[in-house]
């Protein structure tokens, strides 16, 4: 059996350490994600599901635990090892698109692949495959103001999996969106996941959503269960 693309081992996180007003966010959080597997995070809000994503993804660090991507266990690398492994194997998506304005549709997506590595002309063709998949490739020359709000956070999906990471963290994805963009957006985001074979952890409040994927658990004052 190969090994699971994210495991987290015993992950504690607090703030204002030694301290009254010290607060534990995190408490010995366990989970795995396979291969290909799609993965709800459903949390009420303060619960600590951002810390928990920032973790996973290797833009914080636990106080606790471990934290291993695609087998490779990330305690104690320096930084620009995880900065390297962030770039190539997660990708992330947040609940605002945050597209840099001055650049069209399809230079956000072509960016992330110049810093990379990738050659520009494979670059711009990944980033046309991925609008095209998303049904955005009629706007790839448009600035994020001139896009529709579902169509912004599309564009930020192929950015998100711009450079065919292995993990993909989304954190509210759709939370920004009224309901109609809303299930248009998701049908787009499981429609690339799906595709590409990536595994995800997607963090939503809704119950709806959530049902879809392939499982559901629950992160509520600092501990994670089946949901």
């Amino acid at each position: 059996m190969s090994d699971p693309v994210l495991r987290l081992s015993g992950i504690t996180k607090g703030y204002n350490h030694g301290k009254p007003n010290e607060v534990t966010v995190l408490r010995g959080i366990d989970l795995q994600l396979a291969r290909g597997e799609v993965v709800a995070l459903v949390a009420p809000s303060g619960a600590g599901k951002s810390t928990l994503l920032h973790i996973a993804g290797l833009l914080d660090t636990p106080d606790a635990g471990t934290v291993e991507i695609g087998g490779i266990d990330m305690t104690g690398k320096q930084d620009g090892t995880r900065t390297a492994v962030r770039r190539r194997d997660v990708g992330f998506i947040y609940q605002f698109h945050h597209l840099l304005p001055e650049f069209s549709a399809v230079e956000n997506i072509v960016l992330p692949q110049l810093a990379n590595g990738i050659a520009r002309s494979a670059a711009l063709a990944r980033a046309m495959e991925l609008l095209d998949q998303v049904g955005v490739a009629p706007r790839a020359d448009h600035r994020p103001a001139a896009l529709s709000g579902g169509e912004q956070q599309r564009v930020a999906f192929c950015r998100a999996l711009a450079n065919s990471p292995k993990l993909l963290l989304a954190d509210e994805p759709t939370g920004n969106l009224d309901p109609e963009t809303s299930e248009t957006v998701f049908a787009a985001l499981m429609a690339l996941v799906r595709n590409t074979g990536l595994s995800a952890l997607i963090a939503t409040h809704n119950l709806e959503l959530a049902a879809r994927m392939d499982r559901q658990i629950r992160l509520d004052q600092g501990i994670l269960s089946a949901n």
